[in-house]
This record gives C-alpha cells, sequence and structure tokens, in this order.
C-alpha cells in the first residue's frame, strides 16, 4: 500500500505543477511600429521561422515574437490597446 500512495502523490504533483504552468496568462506584448513593420515585412518573406526573424530585431527573443504573431492573429485574444 505504501507503494501506491507514493506513485499517487507524485502524480498528483505533476498534476498540480502543470495546471500552474497551463493557467498563466500571456501578457500583452507591446512592439513599435517599426518593429511591427519589421515582423510583418519578415514573416511575410520567411514564414514561421521565428528564430530568423528575432535575429534581425535586437532585444526581442522568438518566443517573443510568436506570442505577439499568435496574439494579434489568433480570435479569442482581444486587441492590443495602443498606447500603452
Amino acid at each position: 500500500m505504501k507503494r501506491s500512495r507514493r506513485r499517487q502523490s507524485k502524480s498528483k504533483s505533476k498534476a498540480v505543477v502543470s495546471e500552474e504552468v497551463s493557467s498563466i496568462e500571456w501578457e500583452n506584448i507591446v512592439m513599435t511600429e517599426q518593429e511591427e513593420d519589421l515582423i510583418y515585412r519578415m514573416h511575410r518573406l520567411v514564414g514561421d521561422r521565428w528564430d530568423l526573424i528575432a535575429g534581425r530585431i535586437p532585444g526581442r527573443t522568438a518566443e517573443q515574437l510568436e506570442r505577439f504573431w499568435i496574439m494579434r492573429h489568433n480570435e479569442g485574444y482581444p486587441p492590443a490597446r495602443k498606447g500603452n
């Protein structure tokens, strides 16, 4: 019985961790107009190659650019507010 309890407690702790990770809300990423323009032009040229695009925008990671793109182009996310 002790063995099954250990296994049970491990699986419960893993479930809690995954719930915490998945429940984190994405923060809106603010880009300058120049960055947005470059992202749109580069995406048109190279597609979803975020590492390549991030190499052209100093201070931005591929993850930030992909998250920006998803939040801007998928339904279900409110439109970004200008001026923040």
